[in-house]
């Protein structure tokens, strides 16, 4: 699995640290996501795929 974030695109809304906890955090400053897991174990795709999706501003991408 290959996790891209755009941090540029982050607006911090924190939508796929509730869904992925394990994976992703939030930069206290200013909200930006943060890759916490750079190589999830491959039980958690469906997971990481579903806080790429609910992300408002389409800032991860994920590639299996």
């Amino acid at each position: 699995m290959n996790i891209t974030i755009h941090e540029e695109k982050c607006c911090g809304a924190g939508q796929c640290v509730l869904v992925a906890p394990a994976v992703f955090d939030q930069r206290d400053e200013d909200g930006v996501v943060v890759l916490l897991d750079t190589t999830p174990a491959d039980d958690q795709l469906d997971t990481v795929r579903n806080a790429a999706a609910v992300c408002p501003a389409a800032a991860i991408e994920v590639e299996a």
